[in-house]
């Protein structure tokens, strides 16, 4: 029998993140500005968020749309503005102008999270060579998860590879756990779990009324009894 699957869900304030503790989630990504794929929250809203709510969070590093680290010495004091918030998780990747890794930038970022854990976002799936970004992280302390669609199109596309990296577990440069968001559907479910993969990602799904309306504590439940009847299956 598989264990049970974690199931990730956006909020970007406490009544989402309320919601979706309710529903089933077990853990949160804190993001705003979803017009520009999640921006990093005000530590305000972290605080609060992390007031009325005992499940994981994980808080996004990402100041600007697009995959560029911009200002350094900014985004790590952001950083530490949000651990003193109450942050202890976090969701960040940097991509350089050839689509490699940023390593430099990366590694200057979970330098200035002091061990914290850390998911690698959907940056990979931008990266021009998916296995040599996984490798050259690898060794970065702090980094349990990465985020992917499998393709920059999303889960329908990127099911192949999704499955292909789940089947590489345990050796180098996968041993992080795959966290599987980004048009990711219902019906996906059976297939994902079935491959070996243990933890999924939703924002719209949980929103019956899009972007503009709430997480729905009922939708996020159809998500979580999906997933546990996959666990059984």
């Amino acid at each position: 029998m598989s264990k049970r699957a974690v199931l990730e869900v956006i909020a970007l304030d406490v009544e989402d993140a309320v919601a979706a503790q309710a529903g089933g989630a077990d853990r949160l990504e804190l993001v705003t500005e979803m017009a520009a794929d999640g921006l990093t929250p005000a530590p305000a809203t972290v605080a609060a968020i992390r007031a009325a709510v005992d499940i994981d969070l994980r808080v996004m590093l990402r100041l600007a749309d697009g995959f560029a680290a911009g200002d350094l010495d900014r985004l790590t004091g952001v950083a530490d503005a949000l651990r003193q918030a109450g942050a202890d998780q976090f969701v960040l990747g940097f991509l350089a102008t050839d689509g490699g890794v940023d390593l430099g930038a990366v590694e200057r970022v979970v330098d200035a999270l002091g061990g914290c854990r850390w998911t690698f976002h959907r940056a990979i799936d931008r990266a021009a060579d998916r296995d040599a970004l996984r490798k050259q992280l690898a060794d970065l302390p702090g980094l349990d998860t990465y985020l992917t669609a499998g393709s920059a199109t999303g889960v329908d596309d990127g099911l192949p590879t999704l499955l292909a990296e789940a089947a590489h577990d345990g050796e180098p440069g996968y041993e992080q756990q795959i966290m599987v968001g980004g048009g990711l559907r219902l019906d996906h479910v059976t297939r994902l779990r079935a491959g070996g993969i243990e933890a999924f990602h939703i924002g719209g799904a949980a929103r019956p009324d899009g972007w503009r309306g709430p997480v729905s504590a009922d939708a996020v439940a159809q998500w979580r009894t999906a997933l546990d009847d996959g666990a059984a299956a």
